[in-house]
């Protein structure tokens, strides 16, 4: 089991004394095994047990709060990161359901960036690794604060272009999206995946969105299996 630790997700609430970020115990990646890992477009992880549906008229977050204890509980991952992976789930069932995007692709993403990140109350995330050089510059350095380069942003590693054309706030407060808000990067990294024709619930759209978002097979190949044990977990007796 991949292990965490449990936050509470606050959405649209705000504390006028928020306590300090508290540290996520995130895993180190997963390794891929010869044996294990499919080769790229053969398989597409399951999706696991699904978020509640998105009701824009009515307050979902009793829902997703159960919802996020309950996977919490299957998977060890926290409840904190789980609400927001889910809340872009459901925001994505409603707006794209071709695309059939699931929770645990984007814990798996998650997964594979950094174990030593810190979240805070507001989702905003502290304690990532300084990102590699990640190709020609395309933001001036305004995202990552190099005008030479790109380097990968946020808890996801969405690369700046992508941000600049998908990046929209998750809680409907109105502010600026920020690449350091997990909330944030959940629903515009979802934005981003589903931004093809693709169904990720099937091998062909999974691995053309996940080479989109990263070139490499086997870090598909690793996102593959974290998020098939996520999915798989998240749903066992």
């Amino acid at each position: 089991m991949l292990t965490g630790v449990i936050l509470v997700v606050t959405i649209g609430l705000r504390n006028p004394d928020p306590p300090a970020p508290a540290p996520i115990a995130a895993p180190p990646p997963a390794p891929t095994e010869p044996d294990k890992a499919p080769k790229a477009g053969s398989q597409a992880p399951r999706a696991g047990l699904a978020a509640p549906p998105d009701r824009p008229a009515v307050s979902d977050k009793a829902e997703l709060d159960a919802w996020a204890t309950r996977v919490q509980e299957k998977t060890g991952l926290s409840a904190r990161l789980l609400a927001g992976y889910g809340r872009a789930e459901m925001w994505m069932a409603r707006q794209k359901p071709t695309c059939h995007l699931s929770w645990a692709t984007l814990a798996a993403i998650g997964h594979l960036t950094s174990d030593q990140l810190q979240i805070a109350e507001d989702g905003t995330v502290t304690g990532l690794p300084p990102a590699p050089p990640a190709g020609p510059d395309t933001d001036a350095g305004k995202l990552d604060g190099d005008r030479t380069a790109d380097h990968k942003l946020g808890p996801l590693q969405i690369p700046p272009s992508a941000w600049q054309k998908y990046a929209e706030r998750a809680n409907g407060d109105g502010k600026t999206p920020t690449p350091a808000n997990l909330d944030d990067a959940a629903y515009t990294t979802a934005r981003y995946l589903c931004s093809g024709n693709d169904d990720l619930g099937t091998p062909e759209g999974w691995w053309r969105a996940m080479l989109l978002y990263n070139a490499s097979v086997q870090y598909g190949q690793n996102a593959f299996l974290a998020a098939d044990s996520y999915a798989a977990e998240s749903v066992a007796p």
